[in-house]
C-alpha cells in the first residue's frame, strides 16, 4: 500500500472514530459509569434483585463499551507510528504487520459504528423474542427450534444472559412456539432487524421418501417494558388460566398447576409462562411479556399514523419474509432485504449471525433516511 494511501486511510479512520466518539458521548458515558458504580457499591443493592441485575448489567455494558472505544482510538493512533517505523527501517515483515492491523482496525471500526445507528426510542432496551412455527408441519416446528437455538447461541457468544419464559413443544419434533428474554442493553435495537418470517429449504428428515421441503417460522422481537412507559393493565381485562407445564413428548416437568396463560380480552393477545416452579413467578413473567406486546402494539399504531403520510418501513413488520436458509440443493443463507449472504448455513444456525444483523441495521437506517428524504 502506498504511503499516501495509508496517510489518507488513517485520516479517514480517525475522522470516523471522531464521529463515533461524538455520537457515543464518551464523557457522558464516563459520568454514567461513576453513578452506576456508586449504586452498585450500595449495601442495599441486592434488596431488590431485579433492580440490582439491571444496574450491574448496565454498568458492565457501559464499561465494556467505553473500553472498546478507548482501545480502538489507541489502535488508530498507534497505526501511524507502526507504518512510519516500518517505512523508515524498510522492514517488509513490519509493514505487513501494520497492514494487517489496519484491516483489523477498519473491521472493528465498522462494528463499533453499528452501535451509533441504534438510536430508536426503545433500541437501548433488553429484548423479548417470540418464535413460532408457521407453514410446513413438523419441519416448521423443527425449524422453529433451530431458530431458538440460533439466537440463544448468538447471545451466548456475546456473553448476554437469557431466560426462556415458555416453550410449547410439538407432538412429533420441534416446538410450536417459544418466548425468551435477552437481557443486555441494546438487545432490542440489535435483534429487532431479525423480525419477520424465516424460510428453510432442505431434504426433510421426517419424509420417508426424502423429498425437499420448504417450511417457515416467524420471529417477533419486542422491547422490554420499563416503569417510564406508564403501561397499566386492568386486572378485569385479563383471563388467567393455570395448567400443568409439560416437556417434550408430553413428559411432565411439574407436579403442580404452576404454568400460567394470560389472555388480554380487549386485544385477544395470549401469552404463557411455565419456566418457574411458582405460579406467582410465572404470572409475573407472563405479565412482562404481555406488557411488551401491548407496548409494541402501541408503537405500531403510532408508526402507522406517521406512515400514513409517507412510505412505511418497507418490510420489517411481523410476517414479512426476510431470510432464506437453503440446505438443498445448495448451501446458502441469504437476507432478502439486504442481499447479504453466506455459504455456511450450519455456521449461521450455530449463532454466527452478526454479519446479517449488522447488514440489517445499516439497511434499516438507509430505509429511514429514504423515508425522511
Amino acid at each position: 500500500m502506498a504511503v499516501v494511501d495509508v496517510s489518507e486511510e488513517l485520516k479517514s479512520l480517525s475522522s470516523t472514530m471522531g464521529s463515533i466518539e461524538a455520537v457515543l458521548d464518551l464523557d457522558a458515558m464516563r459520568a454514567d459509569i461513576v453513578v452506576l458504580e456508586e449504586q452498585a457499591a450500595a449495601p442495599s443493592l441486592w434488596d431488590d434483585p431485579d433492580a440490582a441485575q439491571k444496574i450491574t448489567s448496565k454498568l458492565s455494558h457501559l464499561q465494556a463499551e467505553l473500553r472498546k472505544a478507548e482501545q480502538l482510538r489507541g489502535r488508530i493512533d498507534d497505526l501511524s507510528l507502526m507504518f512510519e517505523l516500518a517505512e523508515d527501517e524498510g522492514d517488509a515483515d513490519a509493514l505487513a504487520e501494520a497492514e494487517e492491523e489496519l484491516v483489523s482496525v477498519r473491521k472493528a471500526l465498522d462494528e463499533l459504528e453499528i452501535r451509533t445507528l441504534l438510536s430508536g426510542e426503545y433500541d437501548s432496551r433488553e429484548a423479548l423474542v417470540n418464535i413460532r412455527a408457521e407453514a410446513g408441519g413438523v419441519d416448521a416446528a423443527d425449524f422453529a427450534e433451530q431458530l431458538q437455538r440460533m439466537y440463544l447461541r448468538w447471545a451466548e457468544r456475546h456473553g448476554y444472559q437469557t431466560e426462556v419464559y415458555e416453550t410449547s413443544y410439538a407432538e412429533e419434533a420441534g416446538i410450536k412456539s417459544t418466548t425468551f428474554a435477552v437481557k443486555a442493553p441494546y438487545a432490542y435495537g440489535t435483534l429487532s432487524v431479525e423480525q419477520g418470517t424465516h424460510r428453510l429449504v432442505r431434504i426433510s428428515p421426517f419424509d420417508n421418501q426424502g423429498r425437499r421441503q420448504t417450511s417457515f417460522a416467524g420471529v417477533e422481537v419486542l422491547p422490554v417494558v420499563e416503569k417510564t412507559d406508564h403501561l397499566e393493565i386492568d386486572e378485569s381485562e385479563l383471563r388467567v388460566d393455570v395448567y400443568r407445564a409439560s416437556g417434550p413428548g408430553g413428559q411432565g416437568v411439574n407436579t403442580t398447576d404452576s404454568a400460567v396463560r394470560l389472555t388480554h380480552i380487549p386485544t385477544g393477545i395470549v401469552v404463557s409462562c411455565q419456566n418457574e416452579r411458582s405460579q406467582i413467578q410465572n404470572k409475573a413473567s407472563a405479565m412482562n411479556v404481555l406488557q411488551a406486546k401491548l407496548l409494541e402494539r402501541r408503537r405500531q399504531e403510532e408508526q402507522a399514523l406517521m406512515d400514513s403520510l409517507g412510505k412505511s418501513d418497507g418490510g420489517n413488520s411481523w410476517g414479512s419474509q426476510m431470510r432464506s436458509y437453503v440446505l438443498h440443493p445448495y448451501q446458502m443463507v441469504k437476507d432478502l432485504r439486504t442481499d447479504y449472504e453466506v455459504g455456511n448455513p450450519q455456521g449461521a444456525l450455530d449463532g454466527d449471525i452478526d454479519g446479517f444483523i449488522e447488514a440489517g441495521i445499516r439497511w434499516r437506517k438507509g430505509q429511514q433516511k429514504a423515508s425522511q428524504g
